[in-house]
């Protein structure tokens, strides 16, 4: 047996990559409260991808250590595939999304879009590393560094949260005459008393106050206040039917300090529970601005 794995090291190296990388796309797989991928027709969907990736990262392995660089070519086609598949997402969630009660809109989806291309770089990433540890050294090796690459590639499954650029409070909801406030943010004007007084009785608000100048602008942007909205109404529902627009979940800027008012309209009233969900809804990636980044000096001379 010893022997055997000595002399086939190319065949257990390959094994043991297209193990590990798709044992790395099965750790990053899973569907939450946003139902997404499906089960079960989406799941088997990206794990078949997964395994193509992981086979295209282990073979990579034995093309190289024998000079032969033309089956490297392999991988820009891999590549190529990998963006239709993101392209295959962003359709898929577009049409989805003119059908929710609250979108997610264009930024999210673009974001999970952007996410399933890159896992399936991670999974390439994972059986390389995993193949070539078990091909150049012995074979134990390469489940060492398939258990690493796993690892590594979990850092990167989710990124930053809300609560990571803004303190998150619970703020008061108040009608002065039709006009509606979340603490001392404006939101809208109200004037049917019908709609006021399902406001009154459901509405939740909640304030975000961001804690630089970087998420400040990160708060503004659209995209990342609809996905917040979003976030929000699939874990604790909305109060709303189709064709009724006053009762839509809103999120309006404080223009003087950057403040971002929420205002909710939950299935389930419980303002701590809301507030949690907001602090735990992801960063967009596409939503990141970082203006303290540019090299700007005062007096708007350029930083040399």
């Amino acid at each position: 047996m010893w022997a055997w794995l000595v002399e086939q090291k190319y065949t257990v190296g390959i094994i043991l990559g297209v193990v590990f990388g798709v044992l790395a796309r099965l750790t990053m797989l899973r569907t939450d409260y946003r139902q997404y991928p499906t089960y079960p027709h989406g799941k088997i969907i990206h794990l078949s991808l997964g395994v193509i990736a992981a086979g295209l990262g282990a073979v990579a392995v034995p093309s190289l250590l024998d000079k032969n660089y033309t089956a490297m070519t392999f991988l820009a086609m891999a590549a190529q595939q990998f963006r239709d598949v993101r392209n295959m997402e962003r359709q898929t969630l577009s049409k989805i999304d003119s059908l929710e009660l609250v979108p997610r809109g264009a930024t999210y989806i673009e974001g999970i879009a952007m996410v399933f291309e890159g896992r399936n770089y991670l999974v390439i990433f994972t059986a390389f590393a995993t193949a070539f540890f078990g091909i150049v050294f012995p074979w134990y090796w390469g489940i060492v560094a398939g258990i690493a690459a796993i690892l590594v590639t979990n850092l990167f499954k989710t990124g930053k949260s809300l609560s990571s650029i803004a303190n998150v409070n619970i703020g008061r909801v108040r009608l002065d005459g039709p006009n509606l406030f979340v603490d001392d943010i404006y939101i809208m004007n109200v004037g049917l008393s019908d709609t006021q007084n399902v406001i009154c009785k459901n509405a939740i608000g909640i304030v975000l106050a961001p804690k630089n100048k970087n998420a400040r602008v990160t708060l503004a942007n659209p995209g990342q206040r609809q996905a917040l909205l979003h976030d929000v109404s699939t874990i604790m529902g909305v109060h709303r039917d189709q064709g009724e627009p006053a009762l839509v979940p809103l999120a309006k800027l404080n223009m003087d300090d950057g403040r971002l008012a929420v205002l909710l309209l939950p299935q389930e009233q419980d303002p701590e529970k809301a507030r949690q969900v907001v602090m735990n809804s992801p960063v967009l990636e596409s939503a990141v601005r970082m203006p303290s980044e540019a090299h700007v000096q005062t007096g708007g001379k350029a930083g040399g």
